[in-house]
């Protein structure tokens, strides 16, 4: 009894989880632009999905956003957690403490922040939300990286060190590839977390600057195009393949082995 009731439990939460991207998936392929009667199949929205200029360019501009930013926080996040997981525990203990802050800080806090720090000296456009990502991806990504760090085998490294082996060589020869995974992991969140992102970007974009998710907020009063259906749902299968991608790959290749 409770084994059926666990499993139907978990076929709860999944049917609600995904039961909205499935009904996004059938209007994507409805014919009509009414979102309660089926019109008949087509792929009308596809083929006027790509021809759309304001679409596309807010789709460039998100992935382009995301891709930029997600790196650039890697990369310093990567340093950031290199500098935390040689500190003394106590400098530890308040690193993380600060680390953790935008994580629980409300997200309508940071952007009014950000956007009062760049009005005074940055003007607002591009590069104001660029760096606006680049803050709040910052502490995901150390968050990621630094437990893969406390799992390296510091003998080693020390061994490379000792056989001859500089610091850079024995860094990339040793940790880099036992901590790529997180790495890799807290850039696939910094991308997702980038494009996901509204509130951060409303405030902090300035004019002529446009994401999927502003410009659809600026939509909602007219009505949604079916065509973000459509993208909508294509971003889902693109993300869903990286996602298989990045955990069946490296299972194979181990097998293989």
């Amino acid at each position: 009894m409770i084994k059926h009731l666990r499993r139907l439990y978990i076929g709860l939460i999944l049917i609600f989880l995904y039961a909205p991207i499935a009904v996004l998936i059938v209007l994507s392929f409805n014919a009509s632009k009414s979102r309660v009667v089926w019109g008949g199949f087509t792929l009308d929205w596809y083929k006027s999905l790509f021809t759309n200029e304001i679409i596309i360019s807010a789709f460039g501009t998100t992935v382009l956003l995301a891709l930029l930013s997600a790196f650039i926080a890697t990369v310093i996040g990567l340093l950031g957690a290199l500098g935390i997981n040689h500190m003394r525990r106590r400098q530890t203990q308040i690193m993380m403490f600060f680390t953790n802050i935008p994580l629980v800080n409300a997200d309508i806090v940071t952007g009014i922040a950000l956007m009062l720090w760049f009005i005074r000296f940055l003007p607002l456009g591009f590069i104001s939300v660029l760096l606006a990502h680049i803050t709040f991806n910052i502490p995901y990504v150390i968050l990621c990286i630094l437990p893969k760090l406390k799992q390296v085998d510091t003998s080693q490294y020390e061994a490379a060190r000792d056989l001859g082996a500089n610091a850079k060589t024995a860094f990339f020869k040793i940790v880099f590839p036992s901590i790529l995974p997180g790495i890799l992991s807290g850039f696939f969140m910094a991308v997702t977390l980038s494009m996901d992102d509204f509130v951060i970007t409303y405030f902090t974009k300035g004019a002529g600057v446009n994401t999927l998710s502003t410009m659809i907020y600026g939509e909602i009063r007219k009505g949604i195009k079916p065509e973000m259906y459509a993208l909508s749902t294509v971003m889902f299968f693109v993300i869903l393949l990286l996602l298989l991608a990045v955990n069946f790959l490296p299972s194979r290749k181990k097998t293989a082995k």
